[in-house]
């Protein structure tokens, strides 16, 4: 699995054409710009999950917010392998417990704007950590949208604001999957039937940003084949840094 993924990212950079200043025409599909970016790492195997997992349909569906769901396999040795999870969402998890530096991985937890944590079933500390964080980066936003066509999803990338300095970061496009249901037959969920929404089924680098706006073009045939019905992009600083912009696609 790992080996396809590289392969994939390969495919995809070498096929995005990235140009300066040019936009799509005849777009069937638009994300709007700009937006913070919540990730919940969850897992079927835990039995605290399920309440967060239907928490984060509620942020999915706001006009403001890009929510994303990461199952995580490190509970798969209880009974019940996780039927969406990756190894990479548990890596990508770990490696924001290193960059905040207070080692806490744990389920369910929301990583907000790729800055802090807070529980996964905690409205009220998601939104308090919403704002906080939208608060610390409100002056290193970055502009990010996404559209399709037939054949085509094209993202655009901002300028780095005025006064940010010299920065960097990568363009990451999470192809999703906007609802996956799945029956637990093992495990501390024996029984249940839970759903899960705006599921990353892949991650992918796309681009490398440098502080000046781009436009990257990407064939959207060849991403469909991949299980997904919708697709996020974020920019994001070093490998668990902050996120500095979020759109997404709920629907090809």
């Amino acid at each position: 699995m790992v080996e396809w993924r590289y392969r994939l990212a390969a495919g995809l950079t070498a096929a995005a054409l990235i140009v300066a200043g040019v936009g799509p025409v005849g777009a069937t599909g638009h994300a709007s710009k700009s937006k913070p970016l919540i990730e919940l790492f969850t897992s079927q195997g835990c039995s605290s999950c399920p309440p967060a997992d239907a928490l984060l349909q509620k942020f999915a569906l706001r006009p403001d917010v890009v929510a994303l769901t990461m199952p995580v396999d490190y509970w798969d040795y209880l009974g019940w392998k996780d039927t969406l999870a990756k190894p990479r969402n548990s890596a990508r998890q770990r490696a924001y417990a290193r960059a905040r530096g207070d080692g806490q991985i744990y389920t369910p937890q929301v990583v907000v704007n790729g800055l802090k944590h807070v529980s996964g079933g905690d409205e009220r500390a998601i939104e308090k950590t919403l704002r906080r964080t939208g608060e610390t980066l409100k002056r290193r936003r970055v502009e990010i949208s996404m559209q399709a066509t037939d054949d085509t999803l094209t993202i655009e990338v901002g300028a780095a604001p005025a006064g940010l300095g010299k920065t960097s970061g990568t363009v990451w496009l999470a192809l999703i999957k906007t609802v996956e249901k799945v029956h637990v037959l093992r495990g501390e969920n024996r029984g249940r039937k839970l759903a899960y929404y705006n599921v990353v089924r892949e991650l992918t680098p796309v681009g490398k940003w440098m502080g000046e706006a781009v436009t990257l073009k990407l064939p959207k045939h060849h991403l469909m084949q991949q299980g997904s019905d919708g697709s996020a992009v974020f920019l994001q600083q070093g490998r668990a840094g902050a996120i500095l912009g979020a759109a997404e696609l709920a629907r090809w």
